[in-house]
């Protein structure tokens, strides 16, 4: 199917990220406010636009207590002043979870639309390593020294009232057929493909050059570190070792090998209609074609993207086999398995959306094709996804348009359609087309 180009098309004529460092890694002492004013100005030179014509800024960032003054740290605003995006500019910090940086993208392009703004920045970043310990209770009662609880606020990572998502995300699997064999296998190849994209310079388009330089205490230079590829990818991986990891939290299937890890990074797009482009003499990178956010029942998470898919197939007037490149973050192996198994059952597709929403509330829809399944499984994260990638959650969403896009690059164009899922099954998905 061909895409009919229009002057009022939003296009994306930038997109990058940093690389996404490991917990505890290389960017554990870079500010919050800093890693988004480096991806943001990154963004822009790329394009050599100029900062003033940015209009909105639209910035995912989940946990605040990192930040120099977490009460009110309004992120995307420190973040777009560090840039040098003028003062007058109004930006929005917002939190949905690992949909952020998505979700920021549909929130722009949504004031571009609007004739709110000509031009718009959108993504997140997220600094796992630099979240601190808490210390909950002490305003209001008098305590001993000794009698402080320290409290870590993500491990485990999860919602106070309900259970970890890697307890549900791992019982959604099973009820989906998705077994612990099939989600390490899963595994494994994320960091296969990673490394022999990696090897042949994909990554290269989308990461920028990243230098982190040490200090001494007195501010004095030590050393330069450049980082050139994403630090949760493990090249001596051996599957006999993932089948040895016991499940985390006591949920059946899902491991630490099988899951992403905690990461530091951060992901910036810039939006525009296709007559601004123009006028800017300005090449897209890729047409936003359709965009959605979803929202399910809190247990389900893993099924999210499928919906989220589905919900953009029907806006864009696709199907399932226009789709030339699948990308669904890996929240845990079981997420992009279990959206495929969905994506792959003909029955979830041409379904009304609001009865499968109601079905998959109560019942998993099941009776996919296999055949369909192992075929959408060949175009799905062929790069590699988050359990190699790393999986900064307000900046992944972001990640995987832009990956989406250079893929299509390489495949002579088409479209594609990326989804990823949030904390208590929230779910962004969209559409791409690459000329």
């Amino acid at each position: 199917m061909k895409f009919a180009k229009s002057d009022e098309d939003i296009v994306c004529v930038s997109a990058v990220r940093t690389p996404f460092g490991r917990f505890g890694g290389s960017m554990r002492d870079i500010d919050i406010y800093d890693l988004g004013a480096l991806i943001m100005k990154e963004a822009m030179a790329r394009v050599s636009i100029d900062p003033a014509l940015i209009g909105e800024v639209w910035w995912g960032i989940g946990d605040t207590t990192n930040t120099k003054d977490p009460y009110t740290p309004v992120v995307a605003r420190q973040s777009l002043l560090k840039a040098g995006i003028p003062a007058e500019t109004p930006s929005v910090s917002f939190d949905q979870a690992c949909t952020s940086a998505m979700t920021a993208a549909l929130y722009g392009t949504r004031s571009v639309k609007a004739g709110s703004a000509d031009v718009v920045l959108a993504g997140g970043a997220t600094s796992f390593s630099t979240v601190p310990f808490l210390l909950r209770g002490i305003r209001w009662e008098g305590k001993r020294h000794s009698s402080f609880l320290v409290e870590d606020p993500i491990i485990p990572l999860g919602y106070k009232d309900y259970a970890p998502v890697a307890v549900d995300s791992g019982n959604v699997a099973l009820e989906y057929q998705v077994s612990r064999e099939e989600q390490d296998d899963w595994a494994y190849g994320s960091h296969m493909k990673y490394g022999k994209a990696w090897e042949r310079g994909f990554f290269r388009k989308e990461m920028m050059h990243f230098e982190i330089e040490k200090k001494d205490k007195k501010g004095q230079s030590l050393s330069k570190l450049v980082l050139e590829k994403d630090e949760q990818y493990r090249p001596d991986i051996k599957r006999e070792d993932l089948a040895k990891l016991k499940p985390v939290f006591g949920n059946p299937t899902c491991t630490a090998g099988n899951s992403p890890g905690m990461n530091d990074g951060a992901a910036a797009q810039i939006f525009m209609k296709r007559r601004m482009a123009d006028t800017l003499n300005l090449s897209p990178l890729y047409t936003l074609v359709a965009i959605s956010a979803i929202a399910l029942q809190p247990r389900i998470m893993p099924v999210s993207p499928a919906f989220a898919i589905k919900k953009c197939l029907h806006e864009a007037g696709l199907t399932i086999d226009d789709i030339k490149v699948l990308e669904i973050n890996e929240a845990f192996a079981c997420v992009p398995l279990v959206s495929t198994k969905l994506l792959a059952n003909g029955r979830f597709l041409q379904g009304d959306y609001r009865s499968m929403v109601k079905e998959v509330s109560t019942t998993p829809i099941l009776d996919h094709d296999a055949k369909h399944y192992d075929k959408l499984k060949e175009i799905l994260n062929q790069n590699g996804s988050a359990i190699a990638i790393g999986h900064p959650n307000t900046a992944s969403g972001a990640r995987l348009m832009m990956t989406a896009a250079y893929q299509l690059q390489e495949k002579g164009g088409g479209f594609a359609a990326c989804a990823i899922c949030g904390g208590l099954t929230q779910g962004a998905g969209s559409i791409i087309w690459v000329d």
